[in-house]
């Protein structure tokens, strides 16, 4: 199967949202949009898809992160590859792009979160040679109300 790896671009965005909805994200593909024209105007941020056959079968979000507590280290901060795609090698190519963005930004340290729920994505990490660190929650407050 022949597939690229390219950075993201704007025309991009209807694909990368059907690709988070089918993970359960139901942003909007203008919402989606804004985010990434966000992401591409961040030098310390950074997003990439696959593609095969002229077709977008996933996509990776990287992060710079810098915190007053700990060494700086990259985030990966979403994967997706499209279901039909998945444990055909994309996300391994993607996760090696991404830790190629990492190592141009001087970082030999690279953090993912992955929901409890996704079982099969946290194989998949660790077969990647990712270790568990820690569990945490997520707290959100909706400053609208």
């Amino acid at each position: 199967m022949n597939i690229f790896i390219r950075k993201i671009a704007h025309e991009d965005a209807a694909a990368i949202t059907a690709l988070s909805h089918q993970l359960g994200y139901s942003l909007s593909p203008e919402q989606i949009l804004q985010n990434m024209t966000a992401v591409m105007a961040n030098k310390d941020h950074d997003a990439f898809v696959a593609v095969h056959e002229k077709k977008i079968i996933g996509w990776i979000g990287v992060s710079n992160a810098i915190q007053i507590e700990s060494l700086p280290f990259c985030e990966i901060r979403g994967l997706v590859v499209d279901e039909e795609y998945r444990k055909k090698g994309v996300g391994k190519m993607l996760m090696e792009k991404a830790k190629h963005w990492c190592k141009e930004k001087g970082n030999n340290m690279v953090r993912l979160r992955c929901n409890v729920k996704r079982t099969d994505a946290s194989l998949f990490y660790r077969h990647l040679g990712f270790k568990e660190t820690k569990e945490q929650k997520v707290f959100e407050l909706n400053l609208d109300g």
